[in-house]
């Protein structure tokens, strides 16, 4: 399969690319990265979404809204907004109201795994009721021969998040791609990453310099969803794409040399009382990164 970055879809795109700007130059909204991110395609690679604990001030409906009014028509979803524990007939109500807002439940996490098969077991079955096709996770090492089961049987990718610094002058035990891979290497191709920008550079509170693309290119085909913010590690806080480190046009020409296919999901955890704002202008600087690395 091509990629939806060359070979015969590259006029396509660059048609898309544009058409998505000016969209969102005119007020529009995700949808229109999508369009041109494979949305549209007949079979779709990437697609962007976003990681709704961006909206956790908010509950679920009203979550949906603020993606629905984005047109956000994939997510990563978390707890508090689809909980792990919900009964059939709950979880019947939430994926109904997801269908109801055009919102389809693509990834969940940060799912914590442990080698508890039954409790992993139990992840993985309500991963298949929501129609998930990954976890972005913090397993336990102890835990990926259960996992290796797992993914086997259901076909879900294990995604492991890299969190930064975790407290007490700690960094995250799944701090790297470097790490993460030494983990996963001899262990089922669907256990992987699921890197995330804003954590990669927060590690450099702590001395780590570790670029994205790089972060990237190490995880290879193991790459299995993102996480896609930037940060101001001066602020300590969460910016607009551009306005900390970031370089979007180098993770996305990172992710095509890796044939990614899978949801970007944009994470922003400032300003959580309604970031929508603040979704839109990443979007326009992700649109004008699209069109450059055309």
């Amino acid at each position: 399969m091509n990629s939806i970055f060359t070979g015969n879809t590259r006029r396509h795109f660059v048609k898309q690319a544009s058409l998505a700007l000016i969209g969102a130059s005119s007020g529009s909204s995700l949808i229109n990265a999508q369009d041109f991110l494979g949305k549209k395609q007949a079979a779709p690679e990437i697609v962007l979404g976003v990681q709704t604990y961006t909206y956790r001030n908010f509950d679920l409906e009203a979550a949906l809204k603020k993606l629905k009014e984005l047109g956000v028509t994939q997510a990563e979803f978390y707890q508090k907004h689809i909980p792990a524990n919900s009964n059939p007939e709950q979880l019947k109500a939430i994926l109904k109201l997801c269908n109801e807002y055009g919102v389809k439940p693509v990834a969940f996490g940060v799912q914590k795994f442990t080698k508890d098969h039954d409790a992993n077991k139990k992840m993985f079955d309500f991963g298949k009721a929501v129609g998930l096709t990954a976890f972005s996770a913090d397993p336990d090492p102890d835990s990926f021969d259960s996992l290796d089961k797992l993914c086997a049987e259901y076909k879900i990718a294990v995604a492991i998040h890299p969190h930064g610094p975790a407290g007490k002058g700690q960094l995250h035990r799944w701090y790297s791609a470097e790490l993460i891979m030494a983990g996963v290497k001899d262990h089922h191709p669907l256990i992987g990453a699921c890197l995330d920008t804003g954590h990669l550079i927060r590690s450099a509170q702590l001395g780590k310099n570790l670029d994205p693309a790089t972060e990237v290119r190490t995880m290879g085909k193991r790459n299995f969803g993102m996480h896609l913010k930037d940060h101001d590690n001066k602020k300590n806080t969460d910016v607009v794409f551009g306005k900390g480190v970031l370089d979007v046009d180098s993770v996305l020409k990172a992710l095509r040399e890796v044939g990614f296919k899978g949801m970007i999901s944009i994470e922003y955890e400032a300003n959580p009382q309604d970031p929508s704002q603040d979704l839109k202008a990443c979007i326009d600087i992700f649109n004008t990164a699209v069109k450059k690395i055309s």
